[in-house]
C-alpha cells in the first residue's frame, strides 16, 4: 500500500509514510480501549478544556495547517484557511455544548418517574475522506471525544500529512494517549478493527461502494455505523428567481473545492422560461474561472485531488458525450502539468446515459431544462442519491413547499447546500444514514439508557 503526499498541482511526491502492521493495529486498539476506561470518567470540564485548547492550537498556526491541506490535496489556499477556522468552531461548539446535549432527559409519562441517561460506548472508528481532510475528521472526532469515547481514524491515503498533523494537534491539546489515534493502514485492515469486540462502531465518509462494504461489515459484527456517502444534489431554479443573484450562487455551489464536495450543487434544474438566460450567464461566469497554482490567492479553479481523480472524471464526462450529451463549455483537460480539469457545462443528459445518476466529482455542471415546478421536483427526486439540494425562488414560502417535496436529508432555499456546526448534516437513499454535526451528531455513538425509578 502506498501512503504518500503527492502535490496535485505538480503531481510531484512530497513525502511517503510507512503503513502499520497488523500487530501495530492490535496494539493501537488496546491502547484506545485502555484510554477509554479513564477518559469516560473525565468530567465534561476536563474534556472541554482539551477541545478548547485544540481550537486555540488550530488558530495559532492556521496558515501552516492550511498550507498542509493544499499541498496534500490541492484545495485553494483560501478554502483551506476557511476549513481550519471552521474546524476550530466545531471543536468549540461541542466543547461548550456537549454537557447540555448529553444531560439527562426526563421522560414525560404520566405516573412514571423515568429518564434517559447518555453514556459513551467505547472505542469508535472513523474512515475519513480526502476532500476536506481536517473538517471531516474534526466533525467525527470532537463529538465522540466530548461524549467520552475514544477514536481510531483511518484517513485517506493521499492526505497523510494532514492525518499526521491532526494526531499531533490532539496530542498537544492534553488528551490522554489513545483517546485519538491515527492509523496509516490499508483498507483491508478495517475489517480486523471492526470485528474486535472492543470497537463499538464505525463512521465512514466516502464512496457508495465503500459505504456498502462498511455497512455489511458493521451489520455482520452487530456494530453501530454512520455513513455519509455521495451526492447528486439538485439546484432548482424556478421562473420567479432573480438570476442576477442565482447565477453567482450556482457557480459557487458547483465549484467549491473544485467541485469535489458531496454536497456541491451538481444537477441544475431550470424552468424553461428562464433557461436560456441562466445558461448564458452560467456559461459566461464558469468560463471566467482562473485555473492556476492553488497557493496563489488569484487562482479561482484549483486542480483535482489527484491524477487518478482527473482521469476518472474525464472518462465519466466522455461517456456522456459519447452517449449524446451536448458540451457547452470544456469537457476535457488543459494542456498543463497537474491534476487539472477544465470547467465543464453539459446539457441534453438523459436518464439512459451512464452519468445521469453518477456523482461527478469535479468542476462539471449538468443543466436540465424542465417545463414547470412539478417537473423540477420530479426530476430532482429521480436519483439514487439523497444528500442535499437547493431551490431558488422569489417566494420563500413557495421555496419551503418545494423543499418539503425534495427527497434528500437537507434542502436549502435560495442558497447552495452547506454545513454549519449547529445544523444536522446527512442524507437518505444511497447517500447514507445517520447525522453528523448539531446535537444529533453527538448522539450517534452513545448509549441512550433508560433509567426507571418507579411510580411518581
Amino acid at each position: 500500500m502506498t501512503i504518500a503526499s503527492i502535490n496535485p498541482a505538480t503531481n510531484q511526491t512530497i513525502q511517503e509514510f510507512a503503513p502499520l502492521t497488523k500487530d501495530d493495529v492490535i496494539t493501537a486498539i488496546s491502547v484506545a480501549d485502555t484510554a477509554y476506561q479513564d477518559w469516560r470518567r473525565k468530567s465534561f470540564a476536563d474534556r472541554k478544556r482539551c477541545l478548547l485548547r485544540f481550537a486555540e492550537l488550530l488558530r495559532a498556526d492556521a496558515d501552516e495547517y492550511a498550507r498542509t491541506i493544499t499541498l496534500d490535496m490541492g484545495k485553494r489556499i483560501s478554502e483551506s484557511q476557511y476549513e481550519i477556522e471552521y474546524c476550530a468552531k466545531i471543536a468549540e461548539f461541542y466543547a461548550h455544548g456537549a454537557e447540555r446535549f448529553l444531560a439527562d432527559q426526563p421522560m414525560e409519562v404520566e405516573g412514571v418517574d423515568a429518564y434517559l441517561h447518555y453514556e459513551p460506548l467505547g472505542v469508535v472508528m472513523g474512515v475519513m475522506p480526502w476532500n476536506f481532510p481536517f473538517y471531516q475528521v474534526v466533525r467525527f472526532a470532537t463529538p465522540n471525544i466530548m461524549a467520552g469515547n475514544t477514536v481510531l481514524v483511518k484517513h485517506a491515503s493521499n492526505v497523510p500529512q494532514c492525518a499526521k498533523t491532526i494526531e499531533e494537534l490532539f496530542s498537544r491539546c492534553g488528551l490522554l494517549r489513545g483517546v485519538y489515534t491515527n492509523l496509516f493502514i490499508p483498507s483491508e485492515f478495517v475489517e480486523r478493527i471492526v470485528s474486535d469486540a472492543r470497537v463499538q462502531g464505525i463512521s465512514l465518509t466516502g464512496s457508495e461502494p465503500a459505504g456498502a462494504a462498511v455497512a455489511a461489515l458493521a451489520g455482520k459484527n452487530l456494530k453501530r455505523s454512520v455513513l455519509e456517502l455521495g451526492g447528486n444534489d439538485p439546484f432548482i431554479v424556478l421562473e420567479d428567481a432573480d438570476l442576477d443573484e442565482v447565477i453567482p450562487q450556482a457557480v459557487k455551489g458547483r465549484m467549491v473545492n473544485a467541485g469535489q464536495s458531496c454536497v456541491a450543487s451538481k444537477r441544475f434544474i431550470v424552468v424553461e422560461s428562464v433557461a436560456d438566460r441562466f445558461l448564458t450567464g452560467f456559461k459566461e461566469q464558469l468560463s471566467e474561472l482562473k485555473m492556476g497554482d492553488p497557493m496563489d490567492e488569484a487562482t479561482t479553479l484549483a486542480p483535482l485531488s489527484s491524477e487518478e481523480a482527473a482521469v476518472k472524471l474525464q472518462k465519466q464526462v466522455q461517456a456522456s458525450i459519447d452517449a449524446g450529451a451536448t458540451v457547452l463549455l470544456g469537457g476535457d483537460r488543459p494542456d498543463r502539468d497537474g491534476a487539472y480539469f477544465n470547467p465543464t457545462l453539459l446539457t441534453d443528459v438523459t436518464p439512459d446515459m451512464p452519468t445521469f445518476d453518477q456523482e461527478l466529482f469535479g468542476p462539471v455542471a449538468t443543466v436540465y431544462v424542465v417545463k414547470d415546478e412539478a417537473a423540477a421536483i420530479e426530476l430532482a427526486n429521480q436519483s439514487s442519491y439523497g444528500l442535499g439540494g437547493s431551490v431558488f425562488t422569489a417566494d420563500v414560502q413557495r421555496g419551503r413547499r418545494v423543499a418539503e417535496q425534495i427527497e434528500t436529508g437537507m434542502v436549502f432555499v435560495n442558497q447552495p447546500t452547506r454545513s454549519q456546526a449547529e445544523l444536522p448534516f446527512g442524507g437518505i437513499k444511497n447517500s447514507g444514514y445517520g447525522r453528523e454535526l448539531s446535537h444529533l451528531g453527538i448522539l450517534e455513538f452513545v448509549n441512550k439508557k433508560l433509567i426507571h425509578l418507579g411510580k411518581k
